[in-house]
């Protein structure tokens, strides 16, 4: 990974951080770079410290790690994952194990030489797949907060406008507005059309701007990424209701599956089936990555059939399965092995 130099005029301290960002993907393990360099003469390398931490917000940061000399320290979340990497001398890079959704984001590495001190920053990026959420109690129902709740409620987190972007140029088109992660509530629009912002107005990430947290209400985008495990549509003679759904997934040493967890299988390991299921939060959906005639339009993506009456015995079921053995899915595999980015599609929205 190439570096860039960030320096401070007035001090002896210079650090590099990775221009751009660097890319893995939930449960990976991913370095973010950082490399300093200091006058040797009036510097002891046992009194280097180099401290990483996290933004969360324009003004705000989560620690992360702090290194003096030979001692280190971990902190929160992060304790058991995070390591430097120690590849010589001046190297502060710092290694992230099992990297999860909550990862996502901007680094700050800060290296202290006594009085000087210098910075830089790693954006770190996943691999995955952008949907829209809503509760069954209908649309535009959530709040900031709840928006947050309900994507981890489905194995995600609330996308980011980069993200969202991405999702947009790969074909996202929605037309009801969305929290972001930000605090702003945004959608993304492939086909202008009067419904939606007026017919005559440009495709794009249409911006409402940063809105009230807990007095105004909006549909939530979420992001998840790959899946430690297998989502699969089990098989039964019977179609099913919500109750036996669950028990049924159950019984075949599963769990019912997320939202998140069918886009991440319909994205990342491309599952394909025709047939509509219940998941975890009442509704009912399906995954075509090879759009036909008979399963639901021409475009690839999850189906929605909304939230049905939990009593219906109209459907089959949709499990997921972890891996037992911590080892992710073959898409997991073929990253760590540096095959490239995950599988993509033109679109995801259904």
């Amino acid at each position: 990974m190439p570096v860039s130099a960030v320096k401070d005029e007035s001090g002896t301290v210079i650090v590099q951080t990775a221009p751009g960002k660097v890319v893995t993907h939930r449960g990976g393990s991913i370095t973010l770079p950082c490399r300093y360099h200091h006058e040797a003469e009036s510097s002891d390398p046992a009194r280097i410290r180099i401290k990483w931490t996290k933004v969360t917000d324009a003004l705000q940061f989560e620690d992360v790690l702090v290194a003096l000399g030979r001692q280190q320290r971990v902190f929160g979340a992060y304790k058991g994952r995070v390591e430097l990497e120690n590849s010589g001398p001046s190297d502060a890079s710092v290694i992230i194990h099992n990297v999860t959704l909550q990862d996502y984001g901007r680094y700050e590495c800060e290296v202290t030489n006594d009085l000087e001190d210098d910075t830089g920053f790693v954006n770190l990026d996943l691999e995955g797949v952008v949907f829209p959420y809503h509760p069954r109690m209908g649309r535009y129902k959530l709040n900031y907060h709840d928006a947050v709740q309900m994507c981890h409620q489905q194995d995600a987190i609330l996308a980011s406008h980069t993200q969202l972007h991405k999702a947009w140029l790969e074909g996202l088109d929605w037309c009801n507005a969305g929290w972001l992660d930000d605090g702003s509530v945004q959608y993304p629009i492939s086909q202008p059309r009067d419904q939606c912002g007026r017919k005559d107005t440009p495709a794009g990430v249409r911006n409402y701007g940063y809105r009230h947290k807990e007095d105004e209400r909006y549909d939530a985008f979420c992001f998840t990424s790959n899946l430690n495990g297998k989502v699969y549509f089990l098989k039964r003679f019977k179609k099913m209701n919500y109750i036996e759904a669950v028990k049924a997934c159950q019984r075949d040493g599963s769990a019912i599956a997320k939202v998140g967890q069918l886009y991440a299988a319909w994205k990342i390991q491309l599952l394909d089936r025709c047939e509509a299921g219940w998941l975890e939060d009442g509704s009912i959906r399906y995954p075509i990555v090879n759009p036909r005639a008979r399963c639901g339009g021409p475009e690839p993506g999850v189906r929605n059939l909304g939230f049905p009456d939990k009593k219906f015995r109209l459907y089959g079921a949709y499990c997921f399965r972890k891996n037992q053995d911590g080892v992710g899915t073959q898409a997991t595999q073929a990253l760590a092995a540096g095959n490239g980015a995950l599988p993509t599609n033109r679109t995801q929205n259904i």
